[in-house]
C-alpha cells in the first residue's frame, strides 16, 4: 500500500501546457487518498515563463501551495537530468514520475492502486501504452516509429518489455535513489539506463496499462531525436560492455 508520494514533473519551456497540469494536479489532491504528497516540478533551464508560472502557482494556489516544490537550475540539461535531479530531493516512500503534458493523467495512479497490487514484490511500475488494457490514442507514425524503438532495444540489449519510453513511472523510493545516483544518460534514452540499472541491481520492472492520450507541442522531434536516440543507445550499450 502507498502512503506517501512524491510527483515529479520534468519541465522545459511548458508555459502552455502548465493549466492543464494544474488542473489535473487539482483533481488528484482533491481525492486525498495519500496521507502526504509532494509535486516537485523541475524546471530544465526553460527560456519562457515556465519557472515564473510555477512560482506564482506555489504562491497562489490554495490547494496546492503546500505541496508544490520547484526547482530550477539555468542550462537546460535533459528530461534524464531533471529527474535525476528531482528524485535527489523527493522524500516519500513511492515516486511518480510523469510527464509535464499529461498524456497519462496523475489519476491513473488510483486505477492502478485499485486493480493491481502495488508491492514491495516488485519495486518499479513502468506504464506501458503496448499491453492488454491500454486505453491509447496516437498518432499512426509515432506508433511505427516506437515499435521499432522497440524491436532495437530488444535486439542491443535482450529487454523483455514492451514499452520503456512511457514517462509514467512509479518508483520504491530507496531503490529510485538508487537507479537515478548512477544514471548518466541525460537525455530521451535515460529510459534504456534505467531498465539496464535495475537489471544491474536486480530490481523487478512490472508493466500496468495505462490510458494515455497524445499531446500537441511535444518536444520530441521524430527525425532528429530518433537520430539523437540511437547514437545515444549505442553509447549505452557500450559503455555496459566496457563495464
Amino acid at each position: 500500500m502507498i502512503n506517501s508520494l512524491s510527483i515529479i514533473f520534468p519541465c522545459y519551456n511548458e508555459e502552455y501546457r502548465l493549466k492543464d497540469t494544474i488542473k489535473d494536479l487539482e483533481k488528484f489532491c482533491k481525492k486525498k487518498k495519500f496521507k502526504k504528497v509532494e509535486i516537485i516540478f523541475v524546471d530544465d533551464g526553460s527560456t519562457d515563463s515556465t519557472y515564473k508560472i510555477l512560482k506564482n502557482i506555489k504562491k497562489q494556489n490554495i490547494l496546492l501551495k503546500s505541496k508544490i516544490k520547484v526547482l530550477s537550475y539555468v542550462q537546460n540539461r535533459g528530461k534524464g537530468y531533471a529527474l535525476k535531479y528531482g528524485v535527489k530531493f523527493a522524500k516519500y516512500d513511492w515516486i511518480l514520475t510523469i510527464d509535464t503534458d499529461i498524456s497519462v493523467s496523475t489519476l491513473q495512479i488510483f486505477d492502478w492502486i485499485k486493480k493491481y497490487k502495488i508491492s514491495k514484490n516488485y519495486k518499479i511500475y513502468f506504464g506501458s501504452r503496448n499491453i492488454i488494457g491500454s486505453n491509447i490514442k496516437y498518432q499512426l507514425h509515432r506508433k511505427l516509429i516506437g515499435l521499432i524503438f522497440i524491436g532495437i532495444i530488444k535486439i542491443l540489449f535482450n529487454i523483455n518489455l514492451f514499452d520503456t519510453q512511457c514517462g509514467f513511472k512509479l518508483y520504491n523510493k530507496t531503490v529510485a535513489k538508487k537507479i537515478f545516483s548512477n544514471l548518466q544518460c541525460m537525455g530521451f534514452s535515460h529510459d534504456i539506463e534505467i531498465v539496464l540499472l535495475a537489471k544491474k541491481f536486480n530490481f523487478k520492472i512490472k508493466e500496468l496499462p495505462v490510458k494515455w492520450i497524445h499531446k500537441k507541442g511535444s518536444k520530441v522531434f521524430l527525425i532528429k531525436d530518433s537520430i539523437n536516440m540511437l547514437i545515444s543507445i549505442i553509447e549505452i550499450k557500450l559503455r555496459f560492455i566496457l563495464k
